[in-house]
Parts: structure tokens; C-alpha cells; sequence
């Protein structure tokens, strides 16, 4: 879906400026430039390895001198832009590793993006100094794989000890984490992170099944006795910690049973929120290749089964902050005449004030409305 998607994108980009240069690049380029070539709006077509060179590339392309086909290379080292993605006002996504060595039989990632590349520290650190001087407040720490996070070095540098070094920046005031694989989290992790005071609370930990056996055929690497150890360490250690994860529902070979086993785990853990996604056969993966296929129909009764659940458990968790005071960002203003913002874990909240933009400030929760919360001064 999301290949025919980008497609239609790519024709509709040629449409709208048929003078324009269309160029595709990223992981649907590097594995299917076969498919892209079929285009006949598409003018350039390059892997992920000179995505760095796109100015380049284009100008050479507008001189007569680049064909329709670049470079499609494996990346084996992390492309360091030196940019930054903005996301709002307040808060930045810093990418600090890509590549994924892990092979998920559902997953192409590994194939399109290549094994796992770091950032060096000192290229993330000076970059997130740089951005609070121009007063931004929070930082998202990303990747493709960021539990994999110095994997790759030649000294024992991990995930958390970049996370030490990034707490240290003066002037930072929160470090948000992106998507964790499960067994990140030991005891030892959870201990260290307990002392990086400006961690948020908030930690999305991608199960993708509560089934043992679901979990052997994606060649996840864990198991869901494990997976509850470690949500276990985090709740001990943040007696707050709103906790998020993905699902994948109709994976080949799921039977009523195996589905059940899921509910019933996702019962028991309680995730604050959850993401649903009905498995979608990707062209070059093992999963695709499987027997037993679900059909759409099944895949659709799960979903709905856990969205409701998800739904539930969300306006639960919003709840239990009802009449409690609350630290929130605020970042941007909405109709009403109100601000809204994101506590550290990732409540949003709408207040009324002025000149509040970019500012942290405590918040007396009023009530719920739908899935935000609202509060006074």
C-alpha cells in the first residue's frame, strides 16, 4: 500500500509542474528501481547512499548529464547531513543510527537500509547544542534501530551512555526516545536511565504480538515473559511512565487462538496507547513467502478488537491524571483561545493563556475531553 501510494505521489507530482524534476530516492528506490522505472513522470532514481548528493545530482540531470538511474549501493556508513528535522516549534528528531541487522520476516528494512551505522557522540552532541540556542527545549532521540546504537563502534560507547552525555547539555530541557526494541531494556539500562533527570517518562516498546509463537515466525527476538520483565523494570523506576507499542494483527499462521493469547497479554500489560496494523505482505520478505496467509476479513475483526481495546486503555490511563498537577511544553495555539502542549509522557494537554509558547509550565488538570486533558494554571 504504501509503495502504490508513493506512485501515485510520484504522477501527481509531475501533474501539478510539468516542468518539474521528479526525483525518488529512499528505501522504496533501493529495492524496487525496477518498478520506478515504469514511470514515465519520474525523471531520477537514486538509493539511499546519495541521498546527500540530490542538489548535485539534479543539477547534473538539468545539464544533460545524469540519467534517469543513480547509484544504488548499499550505505555502509551513517550519512551524517549535518541538518535537523523540526517537528514543532519545540522539539527536534535527532538521528543518531540507521540500518537494522535484524531480519524481522515481515520487514525489508534490513535489505533497503543496510546493517546498523551510528553516529559519532560528538557530531550529536554539537548538533543539540547548537539547537538550543535557538531556544529549543526538547530533543527526540531516533533511528531505524536506535537500540542498536553503537553496535557498530570499535569501543564499548551504547545507547545510554549517549543518553548521559546528552543530558549533560546546558540549557537542554527534556530527551524524548523514539521506538526501543524490548530486550534494551535490563536492569542496568533502567538503572542508568533512572539518573538521566531529563528523560521523558514516556517509552514506546515495539511488541508486535503477544504470542510466543507469533513472535518465533516474525524472528522477533524476545519473548513476551521477557518483553514484561522489562515493562515491569520501567514502571519501578517511573511511577508514571505512559508506555506505547505497535501490533501487527493477520501475521501469517495466526490462529484464533494465537490472536486470543495477544488480547489477553495486552490485557494484562496496558498500554497506554497502541498502534494497530494489519499485516501487509512486503515483496522480498520471508513473511510474504509464508502459507497460510489471513484474509482481510479476519484481519480487519482483529484490528477492531484492539483499537477498542487501545481505546479503552488510553482514556484509562488519562483518567488517573484528573486533579493532579502536571509540567507541560506548550507548544502550539488552537481555537478556543487555548494553548496545548505534551507532558513528558506525551499527555497532551490544552490550557488558556498568553506568551506561553515554548515555555514549561505546571498545570492543574480540570478533566478529560475525548483524548486530551484540560487544565488551568
Amino acid at each position: 500500500m504504501a509503495d502504490k501510494k508513493s506512485r501515485q505521489i510520484i504522477r501527481q507530482a509531475k501533474q501539478k509542474n510539468n516542468e518539474s524534476i521528479v526525483v525518488a530516492t529512499g528505501c522504496y528506490a533501493q529495492i524496487s528501481k525496477e518498478e520506478l522505472e515504469k514511470i514515465e513522470e519520474l525523471d531520477i532514481i537514486i538509493g539511499n547512499s546519495e541521498k546527500n548528493n540530490i542538489v548535485h545530482i539534479v543539477e547534473n540531470y538539468s545539464n544533460g548529464k545524469q540519467e534517469k538511474v543513480g547509484k544504488i549501493e548499499e550505505e555502509k556508513e551513517f550519512q551524517d547531513f549535518g541538518t535537523i528535522t523540526y517537528t514543532e516549534k519545540t522539539r527536534a528528531v535527532i538521528k543518531v543510527q540507521d540500518g537494522c541487522n535484524n531480519f524481522c520476516s515481515y520487514c525489508i528494512i534490513p535489505y533497503a537500509k543496510g546493517r546498523v551505522r551510528s553516529r559519532k557522540p560528538e557530531s550529536v552532541i554539537k548538533e543539540i547544542q547548537e539547537i538550543v540556542k535557538k531556544g529549543i527545549k526538547e530533543v527526540v532521540i531516533t533511528g531505524i534501530h536506535v537500540a542498536s546504537y553503537g553496535k557498530d563502534f570499535a569501543d564499548e560507547t551504547r545507547l545510554i551512555d549517549l543518553l548521559e552525555q546528552i543530558n549533560k547539555v546546558e540549557g537542554l530541557k527534556r530527551i524524548r526516545l523514539g521506538s526501543l526494541e524490548p530486550n534494551l531494556i535490563t536492569e542496568e539500562f533502567v538503572k542508568r536511565l533512572g539518573n538521566v533527570d531529563k528523560i521523558c517518562d514516556h517509552f514506546h516498546l515495539s511488541l508486535q504480538s503477544g504470542c510466543n509463537d507469533t513472535l518465533k515466525r516474525m524472528n522477533r527476538k524476545y519473548t513476551i515473559e521477557e518483553f514484561e520483565k522489562g515493562v515491569n523494570l520501567l514502571r519501578k523506576k517511573f511511577p508514571n511512565v505512559a508506555l506505547t507499542t505497535d501490533i501487527i494483527v493477520g501475521f501469517p499462521g495466526e490462529t484464533e487462538e494465537e490472536f486470543n493469547k495477544t488480547y489477553e497479554f495486552l490485557k494484562k500489560i496496558k498500554f497506554s496507547k497502541m498502534h494497530i496494523f494489519k499485516y501487509s505482505p512486503r515483496k522480498g520478505t520471508v513473511a510474504a513467502k509464508m502459507k497460510e496467509q489471513i484474509d482481510a476479513k479476519t484481519k480487519e475483526k482483529r484490528s477492531n478488537i484492539l483499537i477498542e481495546l487501545s481505546n479503552k486503555n488510553e482514556i484509562e490511563f488519562l483518567e488517573k491524571y484528573v486533579g493532579k498537577e502536571l509540567d507541560v511544553l506548550f507548544e502550539t495555539k488552537t481555537q478556543g483561545n487555548y494553548i496545548e502542549g505534551h507532558t513528558t509522557n506525551y499527555i497532551k494537554v490544552k490550557a488558556r493563556g498568553d506568551n506561553l509558547e515554548n515555555t514549561i509550565e505546571t498545570v492543574q488538570i480540570l478533566e478529560r475531553q475525548g483524548l486530551e486533558l484540560i487544565g488551568k494554571m
